[in-house]
Order: C-alpha cells, then structure tokens, then sequence
C-alpha cells in the first residue's frame, strides 16, 4: 500500500508530463537524479540520470532538459582525449534522444543544437542542416545569433546564382525579428506601467532581460542589413521583382515583401514601385497597404487623398503596437516629403501608441538638426535648435535602452553643435535661461 501511495503521491506532486504508464523504478531513479540535480550535484547524478535516459526514455521531457546540464558538465570536466569524445557523443545522444522521443520546440532544440556542434568544430554544411531544421520549424524560436549565422551561410551560398532566395531568406529573418521585438516590447511595457518605486525583483530582472534581447535583435538587424547592402540595391530589385512580378501578382506575401524592399531601399521614383504597390493593395487591403499606397498618392500630387489613407491605416489597426508601427511610417514618409511639421505629428501619435518607441524621437531629432539653418537667423539661434534635437535624442535613450548604440551616435553628433560658452558670452545669452525656437519646430529650450 505505501507503494501504491507513494507512486500516487509522485504521479500528483512531480510538475511533468507522462506520455505512457511507467514502472516504479522509473520514478524512483527519475527522482533520485532530479534531487541532485536541484542540489547542483550533476556527477552524483549522472548514474540514476543515464539509467532513466536508457530504461524510461518516453518518461518526461525532464530527463532531456535537465539532462543536457549533465552530459555538458561532464564535458567540461574531461580530462582526456577519449573523456572529451565520449561526453560530445553523450551531449549528441541527449539532443537527437529529445528530438526523437519529445519532437517540440524544434527551433529551440535545433538551434541549440548547432550552436553545440559549431563550438565542437564541426563542419559549416553539418551545422547548417541543424540551423536550417530549425530556421524552418520556427524562424521566431532561434536565438540572434543563429538568426544570423544562417543567413550569412545562406547569402554566401547564393548571392551570385539565386538572389531571390537570399531576399525571400532576409525577408523571413525579419518578420521573425519582429515579431519577437513585438512580444519583448509588449512585456516591457506592462513593466514599465508600473510604478518603477514597487517593481519585484522579478520585474526588474525580466525587465533587464527584455531590454537586452531588443538590444540583441536590433544588433542582429543592423547587422543583416549591413550584409545584404550589397546586392539590395535598386539596380538589382527592379529587375528581379519584374522578373517575378506575373507569377506572383496576386501573391500578398510576396508583394509585401517586393514593396517593402524597394520602399527602404529608396527606389520609389521607379515607375515600376507604383504598380507593385497596386497589386499589393488589391491583393490585401490591410493597413500597411494603405500606407504605401498613400505614399504612391502623394508623389502623384493628391495630397488630400493621401491624407486620408494614411489616417485609414492607423484607424483600421486594433493593436496599439501595430498603430505605433503605422504612424512611425507614415512620419518617415512625410519627412521625405519635406512635411515636417505633419511628419512630427505622426511620430508624436506613435509614441502616443507606444511610448517606448525611440525610433520615434529619433527621427524628431533628425528633422530639427536638419532645420538648424533654416530655423536660426544667428550663431547662437541656429545652434540652439541643436539643443533641441538633443533633447530628443537623449529621450530616446532613455525609453528605449535597446536603441542606445544608435542614440549616442545622434548625442555626440549634436552635441558638438550645442552653443558654446564663447557664443553665449558674445550674444550676452545667460546659461540656465530660456530660448524660443520659432520657425516650423516652436518649442522652447533651455540654453546649456
């Protein structure tokens, strides 16, 4: 009976998941192992884990996750040639025992798995086959640094012979990029609505950790960008997408991916722009679509119209994130247009929708430091408009932690243009005091 109760008392108390019914002694060697293991005492228990990975293999995920801690520790803790080739074999074993008996969360395994086989030296092709498993499980579920190990393994492949792949493989990795920025900026600002004087210890840390995965998804993009500049260019999109452009012009998917490639890339004056985002907007009349659509409007002169489709995308929209994204696009798109003040508008009603949005003070900053001439009559005026990009800048900075590598390039810049205590003293301008910037920018600063 004590037996009986005993398993009982197991099978309701243990936070795991039987696929089959298991004898006694699965159980019992399965705890013993999990007890040390949870005491840090991985060589203690090696034995009990071996014989519950050998004997129970369809016991729990367990065995798998906690597992991997000991076989690595058993790596690291070889001393010999032969050690070392038997502790990488018993780390494979754990990987591919896990994908055969427990085939969930592929990406994570997968890319877990080749970061392990690259550190063992092997070859790029074996690696590649893992990253590719899990590339196509979950592009969102891979870490940064595999994200971009696969793409540059996949643009050195096929740069010069399948440049479609390479883009459609770029354009993947984003939307994955993105999609995890999403989620982690969702999370920080549940944390940051908080009062910041009562946050848990728990909230700090997930905090800390949100800020620094956005960071490592923003280095991995400028990095991916910084690859593929090379042959993103518009002599070879326009071309490529004409190529492509029947068999796919009803494909939204794809003219998303077209449109958006020769949007960034600056190739809207190519005639060719216009009829891809046509498609696009019968294709899919979504939100996005009417941004770029507006943008086609624009150029053309009908400017009214336009207006009113930049302010049905963000109206169409239900999720706060996603009208952040849309009103942040069409400020850039109006900044281009020399809309300034409209173009300040929309990033002030992206930061209204997500105020973490640092982009979004960065691009406020930009716009001032590049009136500076033109909203200054003197030295010191012109100079002061600097203050105020500035200004922008550090706010940037300070809601977006992420963007920081980024901000402190607008920060130094502007900092060199500020007023210096030379200038002041000439125009007989007190430090602490204030200043009126008028032209289009109308905001009052406080002189350094």
């Amino acid at each position: 009976m004590r037996q009986i109760l005993a398993v009982l008392f197991f099978i309701v108390s243990a936070p795991v998941v039987f696929s089959q019914a298991e004898n006694e002694e699965c159980i019992i060697k399965y705890n013993l192992f999990k007890g040390d293991y949870s005491a840090g005492k991985y060589d203690v228990a090696y034995e009990n884990w071996l014989w519950t990975m050998d004997h129970c293999p369809t016991l729990t995920v367990n065995i798998y996750k906690l597992g991997i801690k000991i076989a690595e520790s058993r790596l690291e803790a070889a001393t010999t040639p032969a050690d070392k080739a038997a502790a990488v074999k018993l780390v494979e074993r754990v990987y591919t025992q896990r994908l055969q008996h427990f085939p969930q969360d592929l990406a994570r395994v997968y890319s877990d798995f080749a970061t392990f086989k690259d550190a063992q030296g092997a070859s790029e092709d074996e690696v590649f086959v893992l990253l590719e498993k899990s590339f196509k499980s979950d592009v969102t579920d891979i870490s940064p640094t595999n994200i971009y190990r696969y793409f540059d393994i996949i643009l050195n492949k096929y740069k010069d012979t399948n440049a479609q792949k390479v883009f459609d493989t770029y354009d993947e990795v984003s939307e994955g990029l993105e999609i995890k920025r999403e989620e982690y900026s969702k999370q920080l600002d549940l944390i940051t609505a908080k009062d910041s004087t009562t946050l848990s210890d728990r909230d700090k840390n997930n905090k800390m950790a949100y800020e620094q995965h956005l960071t490592n998804l923003d280095l991995v993009e400028t990095s991916l960008d910084a690859k593929l500049a090379a042959i993103s260019t518009c002599e070879n999109l326009i071309p490529l997408n004409k190529k492509y452009f029947q068999e796919n012009k009803s494909d939204a998917v794809w003219l998303k991916r077209a449109v958006s490639r020769m949007y960034n890339k600056e190739c809207t004056d190519d005639p060719f722009y216009d009829i891809l985002v046509e498609a696009y907007v019968k294709a899919d009349p979504s939100p996005q679509a009417s941004v770029f659509y507006a943008d086609i409007l624009m150029k053309n002169g009908e400017t009214n119209k336009a207006m009113e489709y930049f302010k049905k995308a963000i109206d169409q929209e239900t999720d706060s994130y996603n009208k952040a994204k849309y009103a942040f696009k069409v400020a850039q798109i109006l900044r281009k247009k020399g809309r300034l003040e409209e173009a300040r508008t929309y990033a002030y009603k992206a930061l209204e929708f997500q105020p973490r949005m640092g982009n979004a003070y960065l691009l406020i900053a930009s716009m001032y430091a590049s009136s500076a001439n033109s909203c200054g009559n003197d030295v010191v005026s012109k100079r002061m408009v600097y203050v105020a990009a500035l200004n922008k800048a550090l706010k940037a900075r300070a809601v977006d932690p992420s963007i920081s590598t980024l901000a402190n390039r607008f920060i130094a810049s502007y900092s060199d243009n500020v007023p210096t205590k030379k200038d002041l003293f000439v125009a007989g301008i007190q430090s602490g005091s204030s200043h009126r910037i008028g032209c289009w920018i109308n905001e009052t600063v406080i002189v350094p």
